[in-house]
């Protein structure tokens, strides 16, 4: 399989597209075409466990790995799940169905796809001849930063520089990424927003000067956010999983549809289900939850992408994003492909802060995806009845997606021409990473540490509380450096020494 740019400059293999992270041309890599998946395929993954199911479906895009040494770190990233599934599904009383991606060693669903790359980038070292270590810079508004440092600490032949919005990130999120151990890992607060810290990360990453600097001190660039493919392509082995848990326990048929809901900000986990759809899946709607920065759910309306807005601090920060990266991926494929197009419209967006679609292409969008959004009040009131009524606590971006996916059912049941399909809402938390917020939503009550937070949600619902969790209490912050984001290249510097 080969891989070429949204924006048209460049064509590469798929270790090449992994260790890169990003196109020279600044675009995002994406296949050169859709692998298909049949019916009788689908059938047989049934059959299959977690990781049999991801080597299947990762090997029909990265074909140059060998397939038994792929399965083998498949199995070995997800024996750290504190599942024996790596994304169980559950059937709700409400009738909807949740798919559970918080088990990873970091209690988010980034790590379905952080514990396999760094396999997919040493072995991709390893058959391109790369003798040179590996510098990971990341952008996140939270979970992307503790997942892609556990992941890489103390990982030989790679540092790793994770950046985050001072004000962005629950306190939860900041204790697991400041108490990170491991001498190849850093960690910085940005005064800013997600945005101004990955617009900064891209900045560095196209800059010729900035590469080239970099590579003087032994080191190449690479990231570890979803604009790197190989972030983005176990996120959709998930949604197949989905598909043959229910068709395994008799929901549905092979070939009937199923829609869903994905708490939303930069795009790469509900743009891995879209994926899924073009290899075969039967997929419905494709539901895009957003909470009140609703720039996707306005774009979705219109067809107009407008990032020129305020940025709203909400209890559902991951989705805190005004610029999400992966759209350009969705954008270029319903132009027909077309890079020169989807270039001007990313220099539009850099520019101006928006761009728009043609009809045709906004009647293509359509077709996959709807979209909707809610406040934070939505927010609270969904996670308080639906634990009320069927005693299931869920973390706040869970709890846009399923606010955002049982309007979008009231709205189907309204309508007597529109076809009805399960929903499957997709869990991206464990609820005691945002302990404060849930606890506020379950209780009412406000507690300012996080702790206390844990306990009483604890001794409320029962569930379980993540070890990873329980052990950073009493971890020392290690990191505490605060910079503006117009400082991050210098902080890069010192951190290469």
């Amino acid at each position: 399989m080969r891989f070429i740019s949204t924006r048209g400059g460049e064509t590469v293999s798929s270790p090449e597209a992994v260790v890169k992270g990003i196109a020279s041309d600044g675009g995002l890599f994406v296949p050169e075409q859709f692998p298909q998946v049949t019916a009788e395929e689908i059938a047989a993954l049934c059959e299959k466990d977690y990781p049999e199911r991801a080597a299947f479906l990762l090997g029909k895009y990265f074909d140059e790995y060998d397939p038994e040494e792929l399965l083998a770190a498949l199995r070995e990233a997800y024996a750290r799940f504190d599942d024996v599934d790596a994304a169980p599904l559950l059937r709700m009383d409400n009738g909807m169905y949740m798919l559970e991606l918080f088990h990873g060693p970091t209690c988010a669903f980034k790590d379905i796809a952080l514990t396999v790359l760094p396999y997919l980038m040493k072995k991709g070292c390893e058959m391109l001849g790369i003798g040179e270590k590996i510098l990971i810079l990341t952008a996140t508004s939270g979970d992307t930063g503790k997942a892609a440092l556990e992941a890489f600490r103390e990982k030989e032949g790679v540092k790793i520089a994770v950046f985050y919005p001072e004000e962005g990130v629950s306190k939860m999120q900041k204790l697991q990424m400041c108490t990170t151990e491991g001498d190849n890992v850093d960690v910085c607060a940005v005064r800013g927003s997600f945005d101004d810290c990955q617009n900064a990360v891209k900045k560095i990453m196209n800059s010729e000067q900035c590469r080239a600097a970099i590579a003087e001190k032994g080191y190449r660039l690479s990231s570890a956010n979803s604009i790197n493919i190989g972030r983005l392509l176990p996120q959709i082995v998930y949604y197949f999983s989905a598909y043959c848990d229910l068709v395994g326990s008799d929901q549905v048929k092979v070939g009937d549809k199923v829609d869903f809901a994905v708490p939303t900000g930069n795009f790469g986990n509900i743009l891995a289900g879209y994926y899924a759809m073009r290899m075969g899946l039967p997929v419905g709607k494709l539901i895009c939850a957003s909470n009140r920065n609703c720039v996707l759910t306005d774009f979705f309306k219109s067809g107009t992408y407008n990032a020129k807005r305020p940025l709203s601090r909400t209890m559902s920060p991951a989705m805190d994003i005004l610029i999400s990266s992966n759209l350009e991926r969705l954008v270029f494929e319903v132009s027909g492909r077309d890079a020169a197009l989807t270039a001007e419209r990313m220099k539009s967006l850099s520019e101006t802060g928006k761009y728009s679609l043609r009809a045709e292409e906004l009647k293509k969008v359509r077709e996959s995806f709807a979209a909707g959004c809610v406040t934070d009040a939505d927010t609270v009131e969904c996670i308080y009845d639906f634990f009320i009524d069927y005693g299931y606590p869920m973390d706040t971006h869970t709890g846009v997606a399923m606010c955002v996916a049982q309007r979008y059912e009231e709205k189907v049941a309204e309508d007597v021409n529109a076809e009805k399909y399960p929903t499957v809402v997709i869990s991206t938390a464990s609820p005691y990473k945002f302990p404060q917020d849930v606890l506020y939503a379950l209780t009412g009550n406000d507690v300012k540490d996080s702790y206390k937070g844990v306990k009483r949600i604890h001794l409320l619902t029962a569930m379980k509380v993540p070890e990873c969790l329980k052990e950073i209490r009493y971890k020392p912050m290690r990191f505490k450096t605060v910079l503006p984001a117009d400082k991050i290249y210098d902080e890069v510097q010192k951190f290469l020494g």
